[in-house]
């Protein structure tokens, strides 16, 4: 970086608040520091009393010769402050420039006439819909799976939807019992829907007949859950569904 060319502000997270910061490394080069960068910026943390994770973060790059280097993500208020002390006349523009960022940040109109601001601020959104496409891909299998069974036919007991939700029969018993899907009864040997559930799609009660060998009838009643309701199930417990899916 040439000794006109101002360091670029970029986002960074600090202390865990996202704030404006600076590379202390091209803010050294602006400056026209004699000393070597790292000699400096450790005499200067120590000598003014910086502190990480409030006025800088530090991280680890790849230098040009392959060699990892600590780089430093200082806040506005630390390159003011480090401009200042430098005492000529470099110092004097970098902090004005500082200034000058800090006020267009808050108003937005002057950050639009400002083209390296407007540059950074494209620069952060293009990266945040990047991320959210990502974020997009990632979830897509899930979406796509919890799709397939929204629309498939037939309906499953509670065991089989347990399994479907990689989760322990048990356990979705107790779940949809706690949540005021399905009740027992008094003196009854099997569990029923209730009827807000069912009226909804996403229970339904299997009757079935069978012949015993005395020629007696038995009637049998099991819930179900429907498609739809293991759909709604997966985005209401979110166990391991949706990874596995």
């Amino acid at each position: 970086m040439t000794s006109s060319s101002f360091p670029i502000l970029t986002t960074r997270s600090v202390g865990g608040s996202t704030v404006q910061t600076v590379n202390a490394r091209d803010l050294h080069a602006f400056l026209l520091v004699g000393t070597r960068f790292n000699d400096w910026i450790a005499s200067r943390i120590e000598q003014y009393g910086f502190v990480e994770g409030s006025d800088f973060t530090s991280f680890t790059e790849n230098a040009v010769k392959g060699r990892p280097a600590i780089e430093y993500a200082i806040t506005i208020d630390m390159a003011k402050e480090l401009s200042m002390v430098e005492r000529n006349e470099q110092g004097k523009r970098a902090r004005q420039y500082f200034i000058d960022c800090e006020r267009r940040a808050k108003d937005p109109v002057a950050a639009l006439s400002h083209v390296p601001t407007l540059r950074q601020l494209l620069l952060d959104n293009v990266e945040k819909v990047l991320s959210l496409e990502s974020r997009v891909a990632e979830l897509q299998p899930s979406h796509e799976a919890l799709q397939r069974i929204a629309e498939a036919d037939g309906s499953l007991c509670i065991t089989e939807a347990a399994k479907a939700l990689q989760m322990r029969p048990k356990d979705l018993f107790s779940w949809l019992r706690q949540n005021g899907w399905i009740y027992r009864r008094p003196g009854s040997g099997h569990d029923l829907g209730y009827q807000s559930k069912t009226t909804n799609g996403l229970l339904e009660h299997k009757v079935t007949t069978v012949l015993r060998a005395d020629g007696s009838e038995k009637v049998s009643e099991q819930v179900r859950v429907t498609p739809k309701g293991l759909t709604k199930l997966a985005s209401l417990i979110k166990p391991a569904f949706g990874a596995a899916a």
